[in-house]
């Protein structure tokens, strides 16, 4: 059986196939790269269409990453996807709380989900970074509830959940506000690998070292 075998030259292929998706969307040259790195994540071209941003997303998580801004994410699936090597030679790191026993603790004592209450915990923290959501529409929610009344300003929010109950919504709600950058699919579509694929994209832009 003939195969590519070559790391590279299947992922050059890879953007090639997507490449005629894009055109007509009208995007800059580091969107399309975000783009194809979320659609190839997804190994699905109908994202092409569904893939929203504000204009500023990209140039303002790039600037927030090269000054060592650090990254939160809802589930460990998110943090592990990210690359931590790379995000670390910017001097940030990842954090997720998914698993803290106070946030657990919070969570059944207040009857919300464990993302949400991680997102309560991290609180201010997320001041100037990058928020990366990739499965709970409730962490999402919490987030853009902060926004609005708590003043947090995180540099760019990567809100991809995935899901029938509450992803689409949430991702709606993130879509319609102005005061944060975001990044993010609508629809039900979306996941861990999703938002994850989107960090480490901004991340290879700022230089072509994978890390």
């Amino acid at each position: 059986m003939d195969f590519i075998k070559q790391p590279m030259e299947i992922e050059n292929r890879s953007m090639e196939i997507i490449a005629p998706h894009l055109e007509g969307l009208n995007l800059s040259s580091e969107q399309v790269k975000v783009y194809s790195r979320l659609i190839h994540a997804a190994g699905d071209v109908d994202y092409a269409p569904i893939i929203k941003m504000s204009a500023d997303a990209i140039a303002q998580a790039m600037t927030a990453l090269k000054g060592g801004c650090d990254i939160y994410t809802d589930v460990e699936m998110v943090r592990t996807g990210i690359n931590k090597r790379k995000l670390a030679s910017f001097g940030g790191q990842v954090h997720c709380l998914i698993a803290d026993e106070e946030v657990a603790r919070t969570a059944k004592e207040q009857g919300i989900t464990r993302s949400m209450a991680a997102m309560r915990k991290f609180g201010a923290q997320m001041n100037g970074a990058i928020i990366a959501i990739g499965n709970a529409p409730t962490a999402l929610f919490e987030v853009l509830r902060q926004v609005e009344e708590e003043n947090l300003r995180p540099a760019c929010i990567v809100g991809i959940p995935v899901g029938f109950v509450g992803a689409a919504d949430s991702k709606a709600e993130l879509a319609k506000q102005t005061t944060v950058p975001y990044i993010t699919v609508e629809g039900t579509k979306g996941g861990s690998p999703i938002a994850a694929a989107a960090v480490n994209a901004m991340m290879y832009l700022i230089n072509n070292d994978r890390g």
